[in-house]
């Protein structure tokens, strides 16, 4: 039998008034990216936040009191976290600025924005929200000239924000009730959903030609398909997809990474998805770690714990956990 769809709910209610800012700073960091947080309004402060893995996607479902919530220049901390968050604003009122653009949300909008990103959030009252986390490549592959959407306002009255901001509110609705195997298929369909609607508000001038398209998608594909070469380098990248290194490169500097970053990028995420497979159980954790490219197992761990915040073995112990608290609850 499948198991339930796992949670995480985390929540200010849980600690002291006096520590609850501190608190929220450091979930949302863990959870999210490094932000400051402030109260705005008259009200205490008061976050709850039930966070859904997703497949490769995360979906959290917020309520809050009004808040403030600011982040500064400079790096994400961790490969897991390079990501664009998807907003669809439930209730209340909502205002995102990033990029010198600031938008309004109205309930049902959506909005884009970049995580690692300066960003400033304000809400004067209580709201409620969804956040869809999708990683910086995984977007980036879906719709080129992704980084000129942030902070643009999708309504959700017509068009392809209409059906989009349906289907995530429906999928948020329903994902408690849904067998665990069951959500993870709807997050292809959530994430084509959102590049649409991202597409259908896209500037006319922010897609980088055809052709390089064409090839930044052929280098990816060959280097999905060589993930598990240890001797995968950016020469053997050029001589397989036909084109120069210096000119891949520039192709993955137009989107904010390099090419060998993303090869790193997608093995360590390879790697988490089978140390989290039941199925894959009884394989070692340096047996995937090899099966994957890495032939040093205590380089393979320092990366890992820099990209997802633990080592291999406590990521598998945990996920394992899980799976056994849901397979009891259902």
């Amino acid at each position: 039998m499948d198991s339930a769809t796992p949670s995480l709910l985390l929540s200010t209610a849980q600690h002291p008034p006096s520590q609850r800012r501190a608190w929220l700073q450091q979930a949302i960091a863990e959870s999210y990216t490094h932000v400051s947080v402030s109260p705005s309004g008259k009200l205490p402060l008061f976050n709850e936040m039930r966070i859904y893995p997703w497949q490769s996607l995360q979906l959290s479902i917020i309520s809050s009191n009004g808040i403030q919530i600011q982040r500064q220049a400079g790096e994400c901390d961790k490969i897991s976290q390079d990501a664009y968050f998807a907003v669809v604003l439930l209730s209340g009122q909502y205002l995102l600025e990033q990029q010198g653009r600031e938008t309004f949300l109205q309930a049902g909008d959506i909005a884009l924005y970049d995580a690692t990103r300066p960003h400033r959030i304000q809400c004067p009252g209580p709201f409620s929200k969804l956040i869809i986390s999708i990683p910086r490549t995984l977007l980036r592959q879906s719709l080129a000239g992704v980084e000129h959407c942030t902070a643009r306002a999708i309504s959700h009255q017509h068009g392809m924000g209409a059906i989009s901001s349906s289907f995530l509110q429906s999928a948020a609705r329903h994902v408690s009730s849904l067998q665990q195997a069951d959500f993870a298929a709807l997050a292809p369909q959530a994430l084509n959903l959102i590049s649409a609607a991202l597409n259908s508000i896209k500037p006319e001038d922010a897609v980088i030609g055809r052709c390089r398209s064409l090839s930044l998608y052929m280098a990816k594909q060959f280097i999905e398909q060589h993930l598990h070469q240890t001797q995968l380098d950016s020469s053997l990248i050029a001589a397989g997809t036909g084109y120069s290194s210096r000119y891949l490169n520039a192709l993955f500097a137009e989107e904010g990474s390099a090419m060998m970053r993303y090869v790193w990028q997608r093995r360590l995420e390879k790697c988490r998805q089978d140390l989290a497979s039941q199925a894959l159980r009884g394989q070692s954790i340096s047996t995937i770690a090899m099966h994957w490219g890495f032939n040093d197992l205590a380089h393979f761990s320092r990366r890992f714990h820099l990209a997802f915040g633990s080592s291999p073995r406590a990521y598998r112990q945990q996920a394992q956990a899980d799976e056994h608290q849901a397979d009891s609850t259902s």
